[in-house]
């Protein structure tokens, strides 16, 4: 995020991590439910996990699936009082994350009335009058740019759900480290880049060897959402059959 969006990140996940932002009852916050999909769920949820231990805030849950299943469990975890719900969707018209989302407004106006709706609700994304209309106060919405794509916003307002999960100061420690690999990206020697080492053996691997699956086998439990998100990362960046103008693309472009 910008450094003004990371301000606004920081004091809101100061807000509701210290208890000063509470619920529509007064009582704090103690789960976020983060509703999205794609890159505003795979990201997010693999680093929340991988984390884990870092973990000093309230009870974070993820909800993508528009089975209506996936949220129920996870509102039977929860009270309506103390739950804070992060919509992440960049145009907020996301079918899945907007069914999700109609599905949790429901369950705090049901319990507490439709004026608590702004006390439960954030939104990341930049559909200012949608997410208006939903009943989310604008000083709870958090936007980036456009040329974000969904599976790099995990260091943009993606991360909200993190930030408040793990603290501003380590979120700050994990944009850090983004920025140290991409300066390494940068400046280091072929025979040192990592990126770009792993990227040429991908390549070799691919359209000299003819191996056409790869294997991600973390050796962590809390890196067990690793594989999902970079499934996405590799294959939506490099699984194309075209070139950007149309032309068949030669050879194979991805595992």
């Amino acid at each position: 995020p910008t450094q003004c969006g990371l301000a606004a990140m920081g004091k809101f996940a100061d807000g509701v991590r210290s208890g000063t932002l509470k619920g529509a009852t007064g009582k704090a916050i103690t789960d976020v439910i983060n509703i999205g999909i794609g890159g505003s769920d795979l990201g997010p949820v693999m680093a929340t996990l991988a984390l884990a231990p870092f973990h000093d805030g309230p009870r974070a849950h993820f909800v993508s699936n528009i089975d209506g299943a996936h949220i129920a469990d996870i509102l039977k975890l929860v009270q309506p009082e103390t739950t804070l719900f992060i919509v992440a969707s960049k145009t907020f018209t996301t079918v899945e994350t907007m069914t999700n989302a109609q599905t949790a407004r429901n369950f705090i106006a049901k319990a507490l009335g439709e004026a608590a709706v702004q006390h439960h609700f954030a939104a990341v994304s930049t559909a200012l009058d949608k997410v208006a209309a939903f009943g989310i106060d604008s000083a709870r919405v958090f936007g980036f740019w456009d040329w974000v794509g969904g599976r790099y916003s995990i260091w943009s307002a993606i991360g909200l759900p993190l930030m408040i999960a793990v603290g501003p100061e380590n979120f700050g420690k994990f944009l850090d480290g983004a920025h140290a690999v991409d300066n390494h990206f940068r400046k280091a020697p072929i025979t040192e880049n990592l990126p770009m080492l792993l990227g040429l053996i991908g390549f070799y691997h691919r359209n000299v060897l003819g191996y056409p699956t790869r294997a991600i086998l973390p050796y962590d439990q809390r890196l067990s959402r690793f594989p999902a998100y970079l499934q996405q990362l590799d294959m939506e960046s490099n699984g194309k059959g075209v070139t950007i103008d149309g032309t068949p693309v030669e050879g194979n472009s991805g595992p």
